[in-house]
């Protein structure tokens, strides 16, 4: 059961899950909320700590999101970041200015490490800013805490009503260090107790399906992957055989993995399991479609509308379980962050669902929380840490129209990416890695004929929350053996490139 709250407040930048993610990594338990939550909801919730995240708007702005003075005076410590330093001082009746020019990048900052908020630091501390505003006169009863050769109030902090102010971004990996700064908040400040894990979770989640769901019936959505795994496992474990978990094989998995899937969850789990064949239903539907939104749009509405259809053999069905996770949420735009792509299992959603309501136990979660879940479940490790596969499958990792002939050379050649990734022993330190069919078509020489044939990406990440990445540095020779293999294996491909782009600024998938 998770005992203390941190509730954090989403102003609407790109970094909100991430801060999450830290909060969760101290073993306290986080909520992400909307800005403008109620003063009453937030007493109801009752938290530990409150944290403003940042945000793209300026405080100046008529349409920037705020929030209630009130807020600084119902005796819970509020940590703001970046926009979240702002509108305190805003709130509060300091002054905000706009700065000269944008203070983007690692910063040298020069801390007080007197501060409860800055204890077991050095005097200069590496961290990301990124903002346009500064704060130019603090809020009556703040002392400076914090300054950069260009921002002078870098953090700020009114001791004794427990509000803090920084500037900088401490969530992110470019921070040196900077997840003590919010371990120094919640247990020096908030004085949580960090007895929030993955097995209360587990505990907490089971309760509250059996108690939601009863004797009712459940259909799972299972993709084979670790989210829908997990989250039918899951299931499994609170309502058993009212729990049906029908298997779709869309055509568009990867290389033998249909049967695969259908093996493991027939033989190590005791779990209902339908599998249907639609590859031509898909296929049909995604014809001639090349934009990658339209593409998913197409493939969630037919995920309903093929699970309702089997629901209706079933009986009455009142529920539909998807493994929707947090970076999916987030991603898809649901909050005031920026839309990056919808995802089929939140925002490709249709408008008309024929169930009573969609259950989705993993949608706070990241994907590492998401393993750990698996684990305590005591899903097989194999599966567990499975490589992610997007819902929509090949579907947009072949730009462009989706045809037969193409997914046939797309699952040959990925197939041959993540055996040779296997085999160097690499695929537990690489987080994702897998193969792309371009549109592209160029000219190469295969014996001594001329061929004008496809181009294979190949992309490979490390990531811990894959909200943010770095492309992975794959040895040469590796490298150099999936791109003969490929070329010499997979019938109309001629090249083989590396995507050398971290996230930001490109997304892990290409579409």
């Amino acid at each position: 059961m998770k005992n203390e709250l941190i509730l954090i407040l989403d102003f609407g930048g790109q970094y909100n899950q991430l801060i999450a993610r830290r909060v969760r990594e101290c073993n306290v338990y986080s909520e992400v909320v909307p800005f403008n939550i109620s003063i009453e909801k937030i007493k109801e919730k009752n938290p530990k700590g409150i944290i403003f995240t940042g945000g793209p708007a300026s405080v100046f702005s008529k349409d920037s999101p705020k929030c209630a003075e009130e807020i600084f005076k119902l005796g819970i410590p509020v940590l703001g970041i970046c926009y979240g330093m702002q509108l305190m001082t805003y709130t509060l009746g300091g002054k905000v200015e706009k700065a000269n020019k944008r203070e983007y990048g690692t910063t040298n900052v020069k801390i007080d490490n007197s501060s409860s908020l800055f204890e077991g630091f050095d005097d200069v501390n590496e961290f990301l800013m990124s903002h346009t505003d500064y704060v130019e006169v603090l809020p009556e009863g703040f002392i400076n805490i914090g300054s950069t050769t260009s921002c002078p109030n870098a953090a700020m902090e009114n001791r004794k009503k427990k509000l803090y102010g920084i500037q900088f971004h401490p969530e992110v990996n470019n921070s040196v260090n900077g997840t003590k700064v919010i371990e120094n908040f919640l247990f020096n400040i908030c004085n949580c107790s960090g007895d929030w894990v993955i097995s209360s979770f587990v505990e907490d989640s089971i309760k509250k399906l059996k108690e939601k769901i009863g004797n009712k019936k459940a259909l799972c959505a299972l993709s084979g992957g670790v989210d829908s795994s997990v989250a039918a496992v899951l299931l499994s474990k609170a309502i058993g055989k009212n729990l049906t978990c029908i298997f779709l094989d869309h055509g568009l998995l990867r290389k033998n993995e249909g049967d695969e899937v259908e093996e493991i969850f027939k033989k190590q789990f005791d779990i209902n399991l339908i599998r249907i064949n639609c590859k031509d239903r898909f296929l049909n539907k995604l014809a001639g479609v090349t934009d990658p939104e339209k593409k998913r749009k197409i493939i969630g509405e037919e995920f309903i509308r093929v699970f309702e259809e089997e629901a209706k053999k079933i009986g009455t069905v009142d529920f539909l379980v998807q493994g929707t996770i947090y970076p999916d949420v987030i991603e898809s735009g649901l909050g005031k962050s920026s839309v990056i792509k919808s995802h089929h299992n939140v925002g490709g959603l249709p408008d008309y669902v024929d169930f009573k309501e969609i259950v989705e136990p993993l949608r706070d979660l990241f994907k590492d929380e998401v393993r750990k879940t698996g684990l305590e479940l005591s899903i097989p490790e194999n599966l567990v840490y499975r490589q992610p596969f997007p819902g929509p499958g090949l579907a947009i990792r072949i730009i462009g129209e989706i045809t037969d002939d193409k997914l046939t050379i797309l699952k040959n050649a990925d197939s041959i990416f993540r055996e040779e990734i296997a085999n160097a022993n690499l695929h537990k330190s690489i987080n994702q890695y897998f193969a792309v069919l371009t549109n592209l078509k160029s000219v190469g020489v295969m014996g001594d004929e001329r061929t004008y044939d496809y181009t294979i990406a190949l992309r490979a990440v490390e990531t811990t929350d894959f909200m943010t990445g770095v492309w992975s540095k794959i040895p040469y020779e590796i490298l150099e053996k999936v791109s003969s293999r490929i070329v010499n294996e997979v019938s109309h491909v001629n090249r083989v490139v590396y995507d050398i782009t971290s996230k930001p600024p490109a997304t892990i998938e290409w579409e």
